[in-house]
């Protein structure tokens, strides 16, 4: 029985725009650091897998760029979707590619633009996470402990203890409202991590049982007709396609600080603040600004008397936002005309 993992790594490059963009998504960008997420993601996986069972599934607009940020990965590991078809299609592609190579393969897959605060502790609970789904021949989804009532993920309810650190998962909960939220998390329920483990084996049985999105389309794959395949599914998320239909689903508790990178105003919760509470990036000077979010390519900017702000400077396009309402860019990038909503650097 071999180990693999998917990265999920496409993107429309809308949640950090002006300096993302469709050619530039997220994980591209050093965001925490100095390292671009998706590299950042593919180290962490060292010691859990062997390189050459990592897999990237990303959309055919983005392989090039892969492969360049990514040289030493085998070019086949790469899988370059012809279309966007959300993450159950992606995943079933990525797992008949494993199972291809090792019909016993068990998978672990992850997204490229999270940020981790301990990568061995991260490998720790994978790892646990494999083990339950080989052992109790589950869906395996792995919980974070929150840190606040945040209505922007979502929840998981433990149910009866499986086995040592292994729980059945009574309900998921997905982005409940601010009193819910409290609620869940002061009764201890889990964040829902979108860390995900299971054998190739189980992961078709459930599809055949519960996801009629893409069942009906797998023998597209078995003839190797990817493009077809995509162009027949109905796109669904895996949480939706698996998790939530079946009886067979597993939480492992996470012991690593997690956080998904969502848009600029979580910059602020993974960059350090400066002592008005603001993170600053390139050229940019706060003067009586507080809990700003500044980034600069070009600049400088200047922040002055102003607070709660996302200022952005970027590809010659600047972008100033609320915090509260960075996270519905894509609404207002649909308004733009292209040439601004695609600047070239």
């Amino acid at each position: 029985m071999s180990r693999w993992a998917v990265i999920l790594a496409g993107g429309s490059g809308t949640r950090f725009w002006p300096l993302s963009t469709r050619s530039v998504p997220k994980q591209f960008l050093p965001l925490v650091g100095d390292t671009p997420l998706l590299e950042a993601t593919n180290q962490r996986l060292a010691g859990l897998v062997d390189p050459d069972r990592i897999l990237i599934v990303t959309g055919a607009h983005l392989a090039a760029a892969t492969r360049d940020l990514l040289p030493n990965l085998p070019s086949g590991n790469i899988l370059a979707e012809p279309q966007a078809a959300s993450t159950a299609p992606a995943l079933a592609w990525a797992t008949h590619v494993a199972q291809e190579r090792d019909e016993q393969a068990t998978i672990i897959s992850l997204h490229a633009d999270w940020v981790v605060g301990d990568d061995k502790k991260f490998r720790e609970t994978a790892s646990m996470a494999m083990d339950a789904a080989e052992e109790h021949d589950v869906l395996v989804t792995v919980g974070i402990e929150p840190t606040r009532a945040e209505v922007g993920y979502g929840y998981i309810e433990l149910g009866d203890e499986i086995a040592a650190g292994v729980a059945a998962v009574r309900r998921f909960i997905e982005k409940p409202e601010r009193t819910l939220a409290e609620e869940l998390r002061s009764k201890g329920a889990l964040w829902n991590s979108g860390l995900f483990s299971w054998t190739a084996t189980r992961f078709f049985a459930e599809a055949l049982e519960h996801a009629p999105e893409i069942a009906p389309h797998f023998h597209l794959l078995d003839n190797g007709e990817v493009g077809a395949f995509f162009k027949s599914v109905t796109p669904v998320a895996v949480d939706h396609s698996h998790y939530e239909r079946s009886s067979r689903v597993a939480v492992v508790r996470g012991s690593f600080s997690w956080d998904d990178v969502g848009n600029w105003a979580a910059l602020r919760r993974i960059r350090t603040l400066d002592e008005q509470g603001n993170v600053t990036v390139g050229n940019v000077l706060g003067i009586d600004a507080s809990d700003c979010v500044g980034w600069s390519d070009q600049g400088p900017i200047v922040m002055y008397g102003v607070d709660d702000l996302i200022v952005v400077r970027a590809n010659g396009v600047t972008l100033v936002t609320t915090r509260e309402r960075a996270a519905t860019l894509k609404e207002m990038l649909d308004k733009l005309p292209l040439e601004i909503r695609e600047p070239t650097p």
